[in-house]
């Protein structure tokens, strides 16, 4: 504890010292590092801020050093993160590499791809989308039908992935494809990085009802993928999926901590928006919503904070799995609380009569029924925690 309290200190006083005061504001979107081949830094203090991150070895503290982590503990890891927390230091990279295909590579890839990748997202040299589900693949990956055929040196991609988060900025996808539809689907699935500049790539934006179009559909016509770029063995992708699909949970369970749209917090809205009679909140049902709202988020932190002490006693947690349901259906219920609280001020889509914290809420509410599908869907979660949590029968079983 002593050692934790006093690397607790030294953190503290990095932070002080090297990040920049204007890395410690809110952040927008058009101010978020994604890295990349196309990416630029929004501003020289942003750069800054990255680079010294990344000499320290903190863009990715728990990983290994040889790949350009920190080479730290989880313990550390996170007095890392909560001392940025503290200062309200921004995210000085935004990465699915980093948040999802890293920590999967790390355990699935070789040394190879390793040494190529790995160190690649760290120093932000490519930027990464995700190809998992397919118009007819969504809840059910599964029954996903992207084709790569075997042709020795190399494997022949066709096929579709949907949802590919901001694909048309990306340099390199990974994606899963069937490479034997003779077997259970889950066998014949084999994991691929593909280079998003290999000919017969190409991508088309998806525009969403948030009013925003970071989704794209990414199209494969007979791209040439090297054999030297499957990820674990020739049709055990679906292992490799579902240990990425638990990182992917778990930043699922987060993303409203970190969104560069800013609302105001329902206990602040309620101060603001609502009607008060003797210190009490005279709407008697938003009242208890509010409660209730308070009383869910506590139980939540709590349920993080067991996920993390299970993770560093070597424990297997159902944390992630746990969280991801929770964490987007608390998003729905706090966007819906707000929408109740602000009444007619919680409806501006646009226009100088509402602050941009009233349009946010907004477009916040519509993004967030898509964080309960996203992921793995609310309904399909429930079905996994049931099965692989609570170990209950499945219908007709017994």
């Amino acid at each position: 504890m002593q050692d934790q309290e006093q690397f607790r200190r030294e953190v503290r006083q990095w932070l002080q010292a090297n990040c920049p005061e204007s890395q410690r504001q809110p952040i927008t979107a058009a101010e978020q590092y994604w890295g990349g081949r196309r990416g630029s830094f929004p501003s020289e203090d942003a750069r800054l801020w990255y680079e010294r991150m990344r000499d320290r070895g903190w863009i990715a503290p728990e990983w290994p050093i040889e790949y350009g982590g920190g080479g730290l503990s989880d313990q550390q890891a996170r007095i890392i993160k909560d001392e940025m927390k503290r200062i309200n230091a921004r995210a000085p990279l935004y990465s699915i590499g980093l948040w999802m295909l890293g920590p999967a590579l790390l355990e699935y890839g070789n040394e190879a791809q390793k040494q190529q990748h790995v160190r690649a997202i760290i120093n932000a040299e490519t930027r990464w989308a995700q190809g998992y589900s397919e118009p007819g693949a969504g809840s059910d990956l599964a029954s996903l039908q992207c084709r790569a055929e075997d042709m020795g040196d190399h494997f022949l991609v066709n096929g579709s992935k949907i949802w590919t988060t901001s694909a048309d900025k990306c340099d390199w996808i990974f994606c899963l494809v069937r490479t034997d539809p003779k077997v259970k689907k889950q066998e014949g699935i084999s994991f691929l990085l593909i280079d998003m500049d290999t000919p017969g790539v190409s991508t088309s934006p998806i525009e969403l009802i948030s009013g925003e179009s970071e989704f794209c559909q990414t199209f494969f016509d007979n791209v040439k993928v090297p054999r030297e770029n499957l990820v674990g063995e020739l049709n055990k992708g679906w292992s490799v999926a579902k240990a990425l699909l638990v990182h992917e949970r778990k930043l699922m369970a987060e993303l409203g901590s970190d969104s560069p749209r800013k609302i105001v917090p329902p206990n602040e809205a309620a101060r603001k928006y609502l009607e008060f009679r003797d210190g009490r909140i005279v709407d008697a049902r938003l009242r208890l919503d509010l409660v209730e709202y308070n009383m869910q988020m506590h139980a939540i932190a709590l349920t993080h904070f067991r996920g993390f002490e299970e993770k560093s006693a070597g424990v297997r947690s159902a944390a992630p799995l746990v969280m991801k349901y929770l964490g987007t259906e608390a998003e729905k219920t706090k966007s819906e609380l707000l929408l109740a609280i602000m009444g007619s001020r919680g409806l501006g889509w646009e226009g100088d009569e509402f602050t941009p914290e009233e349009r946010d809420t907004l477009r916040l509410w519509a993004m967030s029924k898509a964080m309960t599908i996203a992921g793995g869907s609310s309904e399909i979660q429930l079905n996994v925690i049931a099965k692989n949590v609570l170990g209950l029968p499945q219908a007709g079983g017994t």
